[in-house]
């Protein structure tokens, strides 16, 4: 619209384009009173301010029982001045240069908003709108699909376009919208089919969130094989364990334990314990890609055998219709050219008894496609969760329980340590050491509780820290 009123001066909504789109809506037989006195604008309920070029909504606080206002086509970059209209319930918006949702948190009557054609590039400020059924907000920058859950808290809405944003080219981007709003009647002006709608949830209602975070995945590319560094390994659940990472987050910030990388012995155990501990991580990283590019081959093979059914059942669906539509036409054209009165009547009750034989073999299709859905996702879940439980037992013996993994390898070092330092306390007492030791390091032997201290303690955090990688990958693994 900018370019549109490129030389045009920008507007506001002033007292004089109030009355005269107040003088517009009025009906003919009142708009002669209304041009020679100023009517009450409490009785105005509707007002149009479209192609007016107003860059800023202003001056419309009197209309406190206004229900339905048009402000689409203008330059406006700023939701405000709506706050007092608490009885809208029908605004537009569209054709503007609008950024951000926002100061529409008091029209709680709300049931129609466009907001389309702007610049918005995220979901937001929209949790008082709960009559919210009908929402246009296409053709923006909104790139992110996960964004859409938000408009889960909108419990009442029905219709919704999201056409024309980036997001809308992303594989199963109609399946992962639907999904996560079970009300939608109309997604992006096409009708939500009941029989989307129940495999959906059938999804959710018999195998739980897992599988149908799965799917999200897939819909949302976060598990696509193409995905590399960081993000790859977060969706394997692999993330900082390709190198010293996890070590290294074990002793980061022990400064006191540190100190005792003097003491005799100590040297050559902290380089035989890193090695072998980043060993074991490498060997989970590695496994963890494995098992998940069979997860996501899973995945794949699910989709593929989904597009393949419903293909099949829209190409059929399509036949059907068009041999019904062949025949109508064929006799319509005879009762067009029918003699009599009989044969048209026949002729109709023909085409009557057609209509319950497609409305028969279009429902045996329904449930035809019903079936294989159903039969698809009870095999799909059996191959996820024996992936899931395989992975989950394997991640469960590699890590802690083997006596050459992680636990085990911190167990071994704490006692080693321990082992070095009682033998140096041992030798203190008895003045029989003979290397000097640095004076932070001295300090720490002044009492043998302190020094077994530290080293307790410190043994405790890492021992918590590697609990909770493994907790976490777990967690993971059960979520998906």
């Amino acid at each position: 619209m900018s370019q549109f009123f490129k030389n045009i001066e920008p507007n506001i909504i002033d007292d004089e384009m109030l009355q005269k789109a107040i003088e517009e809506k009025c009906p003919e037989d009142l708009g002669d009173i209304a041009r020679e006195e100023s009517i009450n604008v409490k009785v105005v309920t509707e007002l149009q301010f479209s192609f007016k070029n107003i860059l800023q909504i202003d001056n419309l606080w009197p209309l406190e029982n206004l229900t339905k206002l048009q402000l689409d086509n203008n330059i406006i970059e700023k939701i405000e001045g709506l706050e007092t209209l608490v009885h809208l319930v029908w605004l537009d918006l569209s054709f503007n240069n609008i950024e951000v949702i926002e100061g529409l948190d008091t029209l709680v009557k709300l049931k129609d908003l466009s907001l389309y054609n702007n610049r918005i590039s995220k979901i937001e400020h929209m949790d008082t709108l709960q009559e919210l059924q009908i929402f246009s907000i296409g053709k923006n920058n909104l790139t992110i699909l996960k964004d859409v859950i938000y408009l889960r808290r909108l419990k009442s809405l029905q219709t919704l376009n999201l056409s024309g944003n980036p997001f809308c080219s992303e594989e199963h981007y109609r399946l992962f919208v639907v999904a996560h709003l079970p009300s939608l009647v109309y997604l992006d002006f096409k009708l939500v089919r009941n029989s989307t709608v129940r495999f959906l949830h059938s999804l959710i209602g018999k195998s739980g969130n897992s599988i149908l975070q799965s799917l999200c995945f897939v819909a949302l590319g976060a598990g696509s094989l193409q995905k590399s560094g960081s993000q790859k390994h977060t969706a394997a659940f692999v993330e900082y364990l390709n190198g010293s990472f996890l070590f290294d987050s074990l002793h980061a910030e022990d400064t006191e334990a540190a100190k005792l990388a003097s003491l005799p012995g100590v040297g050559d155990l902290l380089q035989a314990y890193p090695s072998w501990f980043v060993l074991v991580c490498e060997n989970l990283y590695n496994y963890g890609l494995e098992e998940y590019e069979k997860r996501e081959a899973e995945v794949s093979k699910f989709y593929k055998r989904l597009h393949e059914i419903l293909a099949v059942n829209q190409q059929e669906s399509k036949r059907i219709i068009s041999d019904f539509e062949s025949r109508n036409q064929r006799r319509l054209d005879e009762i067009s050219q029918a003699r009599s009165g009989e044969i048209a009547e026949s002729k109709r009750a023909q085409g009557k008894e057609d209509i319950n034989q497609l409305w028969g073999a279009l429902m045996t299709l329904e449930a035809l496609v019903s079936n294989d859905l159903e039969e698809l996702l009870q095999d799909f879940k059996r191959s996820i969760d024996v992936l899931a439980s395989t992975f989950t037992e394997n991640i469960q013996g590699i890590y802690p329980f083997h006596s050459s993994q992680c636990r085990d390898l911190e167990n071994q070092h704490h006692e080693k340590l321990m082992e070095i330092v009682m033998a140096t306390l041992k030798k203190l007492d008895h003045y029989e050491l003979e290397e000097d030791f640095p004076d932070d390091l001295q300090r720490l032997f002044e009492d043998k509780n302190t020094i077994v201290n530290i080293i307790s303690m410190s043994h405790s955090i890492r021992l918590r820290k590697i609990d909770k990688r493994e907790s976490d990958m777990l967690c993971n693994t059960y979520q998906w």
